[in-house]
């Protein structure tokens, strides 16, 4: 029923007012207004390790930032602090482990599978090629002063980046280059992280502990949900689904993106930080205990599978779906850890 409001007994600049909050009230669309942020949550400090990790131990330094397994190079790369103004791509496969140098410091990672890379850095992205160990800039049209913070790349080719001051932009169009900005939406506080499951993009906000499903065109909300007490993380299997975790709230978050549904919550105790899908088991670690779980999410409710001890601060997962190997990398410097047949027998 509308609010009935007597104007000889309400000043204009009250009027005003009200009409404001009334017009605020009836917004159809919850996320056009950011809601206020939280101070973001983070991974649990760990403890030092007490038992031998499993598998075997590969060096690599400290404060790496993502990484990702590339089947058509088949190796692991791992992003990593470089010198002043750079960023380090360690390489990880049958070789001895090479680094690759970046011309300007990079932020976020995402593959296409076929042995290219792309990285979120200011005003643009980087391209890089993991066989032939060379990486290009790429600046973006108009973005030149643009912090870009996190990149994904959508099932059409089409990439996504998204900025510190909450933007999301999609890049190029079917027949356009992949230098301009096609499409723009700007409603969250920061954008953390991007994940695609075909053109749907899912972006998490960590200041709202929220995930948003856009919708193809780029330039709408399609949905936003709220991700636990204090999401952190976000990851991308090959099942359809979407995986959260929410760290202060000690919970594994599934979703699904056709709609944005909450489809699971299971608890995770000790600060679950680290995240891999695979069409097997989704991986999540524990960063107060240093360990790692594999969870079966085919019955509708998480099943624990199988667990492994991990290096200390294990804040990057990765998995290799052909050889069943897993990658941990330690936020503290103490490898990047190798378990092969990590979900068991075959």
């Amino acid at each position: 029923m509308p609010l009935r409001v007597n104007p000889r007994a309400v000043p204009l600049t009250s009027a005003l007012a009200v009409a404001a909050v009334l017009v605020a009230g009836c917004s159809s669309n919850p996320v056009d207004a950011p809601p206020p942020t939280i101070t973001p949550a983070s991974a649990a400090s760990s403890p030092p390790v007490t038992q031998a990790p499993d598998g075997t131990v590969l060096p690599m330094g400290a404060d790496a930032a993502a990484a990702l397994f590339d089947p058509a190079a088949r190796a692991l790369v791992v992003l990593g602090p470089g010198p002043e103004g750079q960023s380090a791509l360690t390489v990880f496969d049958a070789a001895r482990p090479r680094t690759v140098l970046t011309p300007t410091p990079a932020t976020a990672m995402v593959g296409d599978g076929d042995g290219g890379l792309y990285l979120a850095t200011r005003g643009g992205y980087l391209r890089a090629d993991v066989a032939a160990g060379t990486v290009d800039r790429v600046d973006v049209e108009g973005e030149a002063d643009t912090d870009f913070t996190a990149i994904a790349r959508r099932g059409d080719g089409r990439l996504v980046l998204g900025t510190a001051d909450g933007a999301v932009l999609t890049l190029g169009s079917a027949n356009g280059p992949d230098i301009a900005v096609d499409a723009r939406l700007e409603i969250f506080a920061r954008v953390d992280a991007l994940v695609t499951q075909g053109d749907t993009t899912v972006v998490l906000d960590r200041g709202q502990t929220s995930v948003t499903a856009v919708d193809a065109s780029g330039t709408k909300a399609a949905q936003a949900l709220r991700a636990g007490e204090g999401a952190t993380t976000m990851a991308a299997d090959s099942q359809g689904r979407v995986l959260v975790a929410d760290t202060r709230g000690d919970s594994l978050l599934v979703f699904g993106t056709d709609p944005l549904i909450m489809r699971q919550r299971y608890p995770v105790p000790d600060a679950p930080y680290g995240l891999a899908g695979s069409s097997g088991l989704a991986w999540v670690s524990q960063t107060a205990t240093n360990t790692v779980i594999g969870y079966d999410l085919s019955t509708g409710i998480p099943v624990e599978k199988v667990r492994h001890r991990t290096v200390q601060q294990p804040n990057l997962l990765s998995y290799d779906e052909a050889s069943g190997t897993l990658y941990v990398v330690s936020g503290t410097g103490a490898g990047v850890q190798v378990i092969s047949n990590a979900a068991g027998p075959r």
